[in-house]
């Protein structure tokens, strides 16, 4: 009875952490970040984001009898390689970045100086809490369930993908195919190692490289306010003032 009650109280921290990531909007973090937003409210609520994610996730790794072997809550028994399969997987998220900005902009838009630091806490607070969720705990329970390694990386992905609101229509093809490749390459990488500081370090320049490229630090979109119109926005005349003629040369009012 005690052991079922404690399994019990684990997944459901567990589902509270996964659900807490469903929830970053309310707290103006990860993906749904807003740089602009930088008085202390907004940073105090972005903080307890954090905050939350990181405390669910210390409860979870106390709790679980094997954080290390099943869950790979741990950089990996081997630093060096480690970190060298890190900036590997790291290149390849920072090289698609580059490749969509390039493709989509036409070209690289460095991010205004007051962005910076909401975009470095998005970079790696929010890569951190994204792969001990879903590339250790959610990873390592389906492995630990008798998932095959093929099915479990699909279906922690998918897992990540709609979580993280990545998918939704406001977000474009490209971010999407970026995060969801990375997912499956982060998970091959962290049952590879034995931990998910490779997948972690990866994911964290990843992030950095699109908020480098792209000029923000990834938040979502509003329906009404996609992206697309985001981009050609500092193009266009401000809404309610229009060109007005010449009329001394059109022949206007004075003839």
């Amino acid at each position: 009875m005690t052991d079922t009650l404690t399994a019990l109280i684990f997944y459901g921290f567990v589902a509270l952490l996964v659900l807490l990531r469903f929830d970053a909007k309310r707290f103006g973090a990860a993906d749904y970040d807003d740089e602009d937003a930088n008085d202390w409210r907004a940073w105090l609520r972005r903080l307890s984001w954090y905050v939350f994610a990181i405390g669910l996730i210390v409860v979870i790794y106390v709790m679980a009898p094997w954080p290390l072997s099943v869950l790979r809550l741990q950089a990996g028994p081997r630093l060096l390689e480690t970190i060298i399969v890190g900036l590997a997987l790291g290149s390849i998220g920072a090289f698609m970045a580059v490749a969509y900005a390039w493709i989509r902009y036409r070209d690289l838009r460095l991010p205004p100086g007051n962005r910076y630091p909401a975009g470095l806490l998005t970079a790696i607070g929010t890569a951190f809490v994204d792969e001990a969720t879903f590339r250790g705990i959610v990873l390592g329970i389906l492995l630990w369930w008798g998932w095959p390694n093929a099915l479990a990386i699909g279906l922690q992905a998918v897992i990540y993908v709609i979580a993280t609101g990545i998918a939704r229509r406001q977000r474009t093809l490209g971010i999407t195919a970026i995060f969801l490749i990375m997912a499956l390459l982060a998970a091959g990488v962290t049952i590879a190692t034995g931990g998910i500081g490779a997948a972690f370090l990866g994911a964290a320049l990843t992030r950095l490289a699109l908020f480098l490229v792209t000029g923000h630090a990834g938040q979502m979109r509003d329906v009404e306010t996609p992206e697309e119109e985001a981009v050609d926005a500092s193009d266009r005349t401000p809404e309610g003032w229009e060109i007005v003629p010449d009329h001394d040369q059109t022949g206007g009012y004075w003839h």
